[in-house]
């Protein structure tokens, strides 16, 4: 009887592939971060909450307890609107900043 030895991969080609993904790892990490979202940890130290009487509402992040008041709101009333609540009825119901 004759035996069919198993097909063996040359003594280069795991190296090889460990090496290209090296490489595509090492390409990917070297580019910048794209920001999606605007976040808390970008600096902002100030945040507010505004909600209508039905809908929903809107959480933002500023500089400023004044800006985040005024981002809140204008979020508010985008979001009540797509949500079928009452964009004009949103009210800033917290603000505070962080120490």
């Amino acid at each position: 009887m004759t035996r069919k030895t198993a097909r063996q991969c040359s003594p280069w080609f795991l190296p090889a592939l460990l090496a290209i993904n090296l490489a595509l790892v090492a390409g990917c990490a070297s580019k910048a971060a794209s920001v999606r979202y605007s976040s808390a940890s970008l600096g902002s130290a100030c945040y507010a909450k505004a909600l209508p009487t039905v809908g929903e509402g809107g959480l933002a992040w500023g500089d400023t307890l004044s800006m985040a008041r005024q981002k809140s709101l204008n979020n508010c009333i985008r979001y009540a609107g797509r949500s079928g609540g009452t964009p004009s009825t949103c009210q800033v119901v917290l603000s505070e900043c962080k120490h």
